[in-house]
């Protein structure tokens, strides 16, 4: 079911792990920023958008991971953009024969038979130098960072003040560090938190990519508490923090 938590801007949560998918309004359809997990939760979104009248023109994915990446015929056959980073780390991972049994392999498996892959990844890479997605709506202005994974963005919806964080800011999540970078980890992740801090006055709502939606005050409240269990993870300190455990 689709929740509204701004002007024009629209949530359907999924129960893996609380994943938000997110839906802008534009002037001819809607933006599609991280869509469900499974195929009856992405047939739910879509009928959802048709009896609002609303098509999907485009489609977003905020970083390189499956749960981020899906997408399914329902939804139409429109361009899926992302950072050029991210969609080339997604032709590399699901290039080759055995691409999809790689998936396949990580899939949660109580609902693995039920997350549809055929279209897994077929992103179409924006210029480096892409400030904003290329669609007629409010202005979608991409934060790209280096944490969590390759290419990962955040968009800042304007006029509305929602902050889709991708696989930031989360209220059950634990930072994620990206170990498979070739950069320091930690400071790309606290990199990124200055990055998303610094449009924190511009913020009226945060959508997680997992997680709570969350009010202009969580905004600063999430990226302190992350730099902090982050900062603790560099120093070898010990590391308690109430999210672990808490996705369901």
């Amino acid at each position: 079911m689709l929740t509204q938590i701004a002007d024009g801007v629209l949530v359907h949560t999924s129960e893996f792990l609380q994943s938000n998918a997110v839906v802008v309004q534009g002037q001819a359809g809607v933006l599609l920023i991280d869509p469900g997990v499974t195929e009856s939760e992405i047939d739910c979104l879509a009928n959802d958008l048709r009896e609002l009248g609303q098509p999907v023109v485009a489609g977003f994915s905020t970083h390189p991971h499956w749960d981020h990446m899906l997408w399914h015929t329902v939804l139409g056959a429109v361009p899926r953009y992302a950072t050029a980073r991210c969609a080339a780390t997604a032709h590399e991972r699901l290039s080759g024969p055995d691409a999809k049994a790689r998936v396949a392999g990580v899939l949660p498996p109580d609902i693995a038979d039920q997350i549809p892959l055929d279209l897994l990844g077929a992103l179409t890479g924006l210029p480096t130098d892409a400030v904003e997605i290329p669609w007629e709506g409010p202005r979608a202005r991409i934060l790209e960072h280096q944490a969590h994974a390759a290419g990962h963005a955040a968009l800042l919806i304007e006029g509305s003040g929602v902050l889709v964080a991708g696989d930031m800011l989360s209220d059950v999540l634990v930072p994620m560090l990206d170990r498979t970078s070739p950069a320091d980890p930690v400071e790309a992740y606290l990199s990124a938190l200055t990055l998303l801090d610094s449009v924190a006055d511009q913020v009226t709502v945060v959508v997680p990519g997992h997680g709570s939606v969350g009010t202009a005050q969580d905004v600063r409240e999430r990226i302190d508490r992350d730099r902090t269990y982050v900062t603790a993870v560099h120093n070898g300190d010990e590391v308690t923090d109430a999210r672990f455990g808490a996705a369901r």
